[in-house]
């Protein structure tokens, strides 16, 4: 949606799969860098750091990028001869609750759609953003749209639903990383919500976890293939997230290695060895609506103990503020440290259930490259590592190469 040439191709490409015979609902993103601009201009009267105070306002500017590209791509539609019709979130209605700028989708009417649909139009619905209780505009924060595309597709009960970005599927890694790296034909639902926790920009990992609860079939499509292309062939291009596990997934241990470096390190020193210290720093830390990833307690001693976790960097100052105001003078603990030069190593594949020794030959990987692990976390199907930011691309290059993903899969 960078220009109108491009929003014309969408409409090309949308047409073409309308005079197929299928249904369709596009939800569009705002045109490429039309938010950053929006929010730029209130950046320009607000006060710096006081974004909070004005949060309302933000997403009620912000969602004017998504209204003006959807409304946009009817108009081209319609120029194509196609019937189309653009709505906003608030119109459908997607209700969210009131968490300004990282809005969650609570549930979605269908019927306007639906009615539409029946009448022999495309219908058009922004994506990004929703209406709360109280009629406020919310957004959803990032890669909203896809949350909007895939939470839209599950309340219709689409038969698929494909996600047009900028990269042709889901890749073994970041291919500007790695080279070498494979793109994959399928990958499960499972390993593409563990990629998308652990740092793949591929898709947003809320909208993997509405695809799991809901069962969506996802297929991740390249936007900037010719618009003209035979549709049965994209419609087997890409990569498509299953939830149906085949004989070719099980031959992968590994199917690929994300990364993340929007990850920053806190640790409370010197806390208490008491029950409900958790709770009392982590509660705290959610109550200021700042997710928390990787999390580490250190062992008793002399009772006190450390207590380290992750956020996102761009958390990090508030999260740290708030634990040296309020939560550390509360509980006596020594001190808090914060590291934002790190990052985040994952390897991730469903064989890794049926195979030992695989964390262990990451951990020897590392090792070999000189490569300090600070914190480790564990799931049935993956293993992460924080460790230096400045080691991030030769852990990942290393991991790569010592589980033979730059191979083809027999």
């Amino acid at each position: 949606m960078g220009s109108t040439e491009r929003i014309r191709n969408v409409a090309k490409r949308v047409a073409k799969w309308a005079r197929a015979g299928h249904q369709m609902v596009v939800v569009p993103s705002a045109m490429s860098g039309e938010t950053n601009r929006l929010l730029g201009l209130a950046r320009e009267l607000a006060p710096a750091g006081a974004d909070d105070s004005y949060s309302r306002e933000l997403d009620a500017l912000a969602a004017t990028g998504e209204q003006a590209s959807s409304a946009l791509l009817a108009i081209a539609l319609q120029a194509e001869g196609m019937q189309a019709v653009s709505y906003a979130g608030w119109q459908v209605t997607i209700k969210t609750n009131s968490a300004f700028t990282k809005a969650r989708i609570e549930s979605i009417d269908d019927e306007k759609v639906r009615a539409e649909l029946d009448a022999g139009k495309i219908v058009i619905i922004t994506g990004f953003q929703g209406m709360d209780e109280g009629g406020n505009v919310t957004t959803l924060g990032r890669g909203g749209s896809d949350t909007s595309a895939v939470a839209i597709a599950a309340a219709l009960k689409a038969h698929e639903c494909l996600i047009y970005t900028d990269v042709d599927g889901v890749y073994t890694t970041d291919p500007r990383v790695v080279p070498e790296a494979r793109r994959l034909q399928t990958v499960s639902f499972e390993e593409m919500l563990e990629m998308a926790s652990m740092g793949s920009k591929v898709l947003q990992i809320r909208s993997v976890e509405f695809a799991g609860k809901y069962k969506v079939p996802l297929r991740v499509l390249s936007s900037f293939t010719d618009w003209n292309i035979d549709i049965n062939e994209e419609a087997r291009s890409g990569t498509l997230i299953s939830f149906e596990e085949d004989e070719k997934m099980e031959k992968a241990i590994v199917s690929g290695i994300a990364f993340n470096r929007d990850e920053a390190k806190i640790s409370v020193l010197g806390v208490p060895d008491t029950p409900g210290i958790a709770y009392q720093i982590l509660g705290a830390i959610a109550d200021a609506n700042i997710e928390v990833d990787v999390i580490i307690q250190n062992i008793s001693k002399e009772g006190k103990t450390d207590f380290s976790f992750t956020v996102h960097r761009n958390d990090f100052a508030k999260a740290l503020d708030l634990l040296k105001s309020k939560v550390v003078p509360a509980l006596g603990a020594q001190e808090v440290t914060g590291d934002a030069r790190i990052c985040k190593v994952s390897i991730v594949g469903i064989g890794m259930r049926s195979h030992v020794g695989i964390a262990s030959k990451m951990f020897r990987v590392l090792a070999e490259e000189g490569i300090n692990i600070q914190m480790i976390s564990t799931s049935e199907i993956k293993t992460s590592v924080v460790i230096d930011e400045k080691y991030m691309e030769l852990a990942v290059r290393a991991l790569h190469k010592a589980f033979d993903l730059d191979q083809p899969v027999a």
